[in-house]
C-alpha cells in the first residue's frame, strides 16, 4: 500500500516551504520535493494570511436567510428534510442569483447544526468566544489536554464539522443541510451508510444543483459521518459535484472503529449509537403545533427506535460462533451488505478532495490511507493531519507556524473549485502534518522521503530507563541471544491511557497523567525501550509489530502502543494497534511489505471464516498493524513499545473470542530463531 521509499530528501517546515516559494526559487523547490508542482507566485508566502483575511473580513452579503425543513423527495418516495441557508442582501431580500451550493448530510439532526452553529457563529458572540479561547494556554499544566480540546473552538471545528459557516454563506454560497434517511426529521429507516443512503446523497446533490438558487456547481462539507458521506459521494461523482472537504473521515470502518484487529469498540460505538438514536427521536414540535405532523416519520421511528444497538449487544454477549444471529454473522462476513456498506473506496474518488485527519482520531487508521488511495495529482488532493482527537479537529491551527483554521482552508478550497478563483490553495502542501514531538511539516508524500523500514528487536534485557511495568525489556539492533518467556495478564490500568482517550473520541482526554503519559497504564504492560537517540529521529508511516506469542487458551488479545519517552520519564503514546489472536490471518494482496519481506501494513481478514484458534502452549506468530503516524524523537528521547493483554475500555474481543481466551495470562516468547520485532519506518537507525 505504501511502497518502499528510496529518496532521502528533507522534511521542510510549513513556513520554510512558503518562504522558498515566496522568492520564486522554483529550481530549489523541484530539488527538495522531487518535481512537486509548485507556484512561482512571489506572493505565495502570504497566501495563508490572505485566505484568513478573505474568510474573516467583510463579506459580499450582510446576513443569512433560513428555509427550514424543506422537503426533498427521493426516488423511492421517502422524504428527506433539509435546512437551506441563503445570503441576504443589504435591502433584506434573499439573494435570487444562482450561487454555488454546499451540501451536508448529517445523522446528528440539522437542528443541532443550526442551534450550535448559530450560537458559535453569532456575530456578536463569535469574536468574544474566539478571543477568550485564544487566550487560554494550559501548556505546562497537568490539564494541557483539556486545553487542547478547548482549542477546537478556535481551530474551525464548528463551522467545518457541523457544516454551518455563516461567513461562507455571506460570501456568496447556498448551504443545504439535510437529515440522513431515518434520522432527524427525515422519513425512513436509518441504513447507516448502506446502498440506499448512498443513493440518497447523490439524489440530494442532483436536487440541489437543479434548484433556482444554485448555479449547478456543488461541493460537500461536514465532519465524521458527513465526511464519510462526502467520500462515498465522490466515488465516480455526480456531474454537479465539484469538490469535497471531509473532516475526520473514515474509510475502512471495520478496521477503523467497528472492530479494529478483531476487538469490538466498547467506548465509542455505544456512545455514538446512543447519540444518533436519541437525536432521531426528537419530534418536529412546530409541525405538532400547526397540525402538519409527519405520521410516516413517527411510524418509522416506532418500528426502529434503536438502530444497530442489537448488533452491538450481540457482538458483546453472543457466547459462541455457532450461536451467531444473522446480523452478527453478517458483520463477520467480508461479502455481506453490512461490510460493504462500511467499506469506502477512495480509489474511486474523482473530484478535488481536501482531507483533514487527526493522529488520535477514531479514524486515524484511514487518514493517510485515504489521501494515498485517491487517484488524483497533488493540488487536486490535499491532506492536513493534526495532533488531535475526533472531538477537536483543527485544534492547533490558525497560529504562527501552523496551517490556517479549517474553515479558512475550506473557504479557499471551495473558492478555487466552485468559483474558479486562483488563490493558490492548489499549491498548498500537498501534505501538511503536525509531527508528534516536533513542528508542523510539509511533505510531498507520506511516508516522508528518506525513511526506510528497519527491524528493531524486542529483548528481555533491562533497558536502564525508569519504568514501573510487568517487565522492563529493551529494543535492540540484534535479536536476543537466548530464549526468554515474558508473561502479562489482562488488567485495567489502560483505563488511564491515550487509547482510552482516543476510544472516547477525546472526551476522556482531560488530564495529562492519562492522555499524555502512559506510565500509569504501563503497570499492566511489558515494556521494551531503546537507548536515547543521539540525533533527532523521524518516524513516518505504518508500523508492523511482529510477535512470537504463546497462550494457555485457544485465543488471546494483544494491544500495543508506540511511545516517545522523554528524559524525565514521561512516556507519550504516539500510535496504537491491537489484534485478537484468532483473527491473525492476513490478506497478502492487500498488505504491504518492506524490501526484506517483513510486513509494514498487514491487512487482517477479520472474518469468521478466516478464524484460526491458537493451540494452547504452542508458539504462534502474529503481526499487529499499528496506525501510521508522523513523529520525531528529539535528542535524548527513547522509543518504547508497550504490550498489553487487554485494552479496556477502548475495545475487547467479540464475545466468542473473549470466551476462548478465558482472560488468562499471555506469554511473549523472545526466541533468537523466531524473533519478535517492530518494523519501524525511520530516517536513521534507532538501535
Amino acid at each position: 500500500m505504501f511502497g518502499q521509499l528510496r529518496s532521502r530528501k528533507p522534511v521542510v517546515p510549513v513556513r520554510t516551504l512558503m518562504a522558498v516559494a515566496a522568492v520564486g526559487i522554483s529550481a530549489t523547490a523541484t530539488a527538495l520535493f522531487g518535481g512537486l508542482p509548485h507556484s512561482d507566485d512571489p506572493n505565495l508566502a502570504g497566501r495563508e494570511d490572505q485566505w484568513t483575511a478573505v474568510h474573516d473580513g467583510p463579506q459580499q452579503y450582510p446576513d443569512v436567510h433560513l428555509d427550514a425543513d424543506v422537503p426533498i423527495r427521493m426516488s423511492d418516495g421517502i422524504v428527506l428534510k433539509a435546512n437551506v441557508y441563503r445570503p441576504v442582501d443589504t435591502t433584506g431580500a434573499v439573494v435570487t442569483e444562482p450561487l454555488p451550493t454546499i451540501v451536508n448530510l448529517t445523522p446528528y439532526t440539522k437542528l443541532m447544526t443550526d442551534l450550535v452553529g448559530s450560537a458559535v457563529e453569532n456575530p456578536g458572540l463569535q469574536p468574544l468566544v474566539m478571543s477568550l479561547v485564544r487566550q487560554i494556554n494550559l501548556s505546562g499544566t497537568p490539564i494541557s489536554s483539556f486545553g487542547d480540546l478547548l482549542h477546537a473552538l478556535d481551530g474551525g471545528t464548528v463551522p467545518t464539522v457541523l457544516g454551518l459557516d455563516r461567513n461562507l454563506i455571506r460570501s456568496g454560497y447556498t448551504l443545504v443541510v439535510a437529515d440522513v434517511r431515518g434520522t432527524g426529521q427525515s422519513q425512513g429507516d436509518w441504513e447507516t451508510l448502506g446502498a440506499r443512503e448512498q443513493l440518497d446523497t447523490r439524489e440530494v446533490i442532483d436536487w440541489a444543483a437543479a434548484q433556482p438558487f444554485s448555479n449547478g456547481k456543488v461541493a460537500m462539507s461536514g465532519g465524521s459521518y458527513a465526511a464519510i458521506n462526502q467520500l462515498r459521494a465522490a466515488e465516480n461523482a455526480p456531474a454537479a459535484l465539484r469538490a469535497i472537504f471531509p473532516v475526520v473521515p473514515g474509510s475502512d470502518l471495520m478496521r477503523d472503529v467497528v472492530a479494529p484487529g478483531g476487538g469490538v469498540g466498547t467506548t465509542f460505538l455505544p456512545m455514538w449509537l446512543n447519540t444518533v438514536n436519541q437525536l432521531k427521536l426528537i419530534p418536529d414540535l412546530k409541525a405538532m403545533l400547526t397540525g402538519t405532523f409527519d405520521w410516516k416519520w413517527l411510524s418509522a421511528r416506532m418500528a426502529d427506535p434503536a438502530t444497530n444497538v442489537d448488533l452491538l449487544i450481540q457482538a458483546l454477549f453472543t457466547p459462541s460462533l455457532d450461536q451467531m444471529p444473522p446480523a452478527l454473522a453478517d458483520a463477520l462476513n467480508a461479502d455481506s451488505d453490512f461490510r460493504q456498506a462500511i467499506m469506502g473506496h477512495p480509489e474511486r474518488v474523482t473530484v478535488p478532495a481536501f482531507v483533514y485527519g487527526g493522529w488520535h482520531d477514531i479514524f486515524a487508521n484511514s487518514a493517510t490511507k485515504i489521501y494515498q488511495a485517491i487517484p488524483l495529482p497533488p493540488g487536486r488532493k490535499q491532506l492536513v493531519v493534526g495532533d488531535t482527537y475526533h472531538s477537536n479537529p483543527g485544534a492547533g491551527t490558525g497560529v504562527a507556524g501552523a496551517p490556517p483554521r479549517l474553515e479558512v482552508l475550506q473557504r479557499a478550497w471551495f473558492d478555487k473549485w466552485l468559483k474558479d478563483i486562483d488563490n493558490g490553495i492548489d499549491h498548498y502542501g500537498p501534505i501538511v502534518l503536525k509531527e508528534q514531538g516536533g513542528e508542523w511539516v510539509t511533505l510531498p508524500r507520506f511516508p516522508q522521503p528518506g525513511v526506510d523500514h528497519r527491524r528493531i528487536y524486542l529483548t528481555a534485557a533491562p533497558s536502564g530507563s525508569p519504568v514501573a511495568s510487568v517487565h522492563d525489556g529493551s529494543l535492540s539492533a540484534q535479536p536476543p541471544a537466548e530464549v526468554s518467556t515474558l508473561t502479562v495478564a489482562p488488567g485495567l490500568a489502560t483505563l488511564c491511557s491515550r487509547d482510552a482517550a482516543q476510544g472516547s473520541a477525546g472526551s476522556g482526554a482531560m488530564i495529562d497523567a492519562c492522555s499524555k503519559d502512559s506510565r500509569i497504564a504501563e503497570h499492566d504492560a511489558l515494556t521494551f525501550t531503546s537507548a536515547p537517540v543521539a540525533q533527532p529521529t523521524a518516524i513516518s508511516g505504518p508500523i508492523d509489530l511482529h510477535l512470537n506469542v504463546v497462550h494457555d487458551a485457544t485465543d488471546g488479545f494483544w494491544s500495543a502502543t508506540v511511545n516517545d519517552v522523554a528524559p524525565d520519564g514521561t512516556s507519550t503514546a504516539l500510535t496504537t494497534g491491537q489484534l485478537t489472536v484468532s483473527m491473525r490471518a492476513v490478506d497478502d494482496e492487500r498488505s504491504s511489505r518492506s524490501a526484506n519481506g517483513d510486513y509494514t501494513a498487514p491487512f487482517h481478514l477479520l472474518t469468521a471464516a478466516a478464524r484460526q484458534p491458537a493451540a494452547p502452549g504452542q508458539p504462534v506468530t502474529i503481526d499487529i498493524a499499528v496506525i501510521p503516524t508522523q513523529a520525531r524523537l528529539q535528542i535524548g528521547h527513547r522509543l518504547r513499545i508497550d504490550l498489553f493483554a487487554a485494552n479496556a475500555p477502548k475495545a475487547m474481543p467479540f464475545r466468542p473470542m473473549l470466551n476462548d481466551s478465558e482472560l488468562k495470562p499471555q506469554h511473549l516468547q523472545l526466541d533468537p530463531n523466531s524473533p519478535s520485532f517492530v518494523n519501524l519506518p525511520t530516517d536513521r537507525p534507532l538501535a
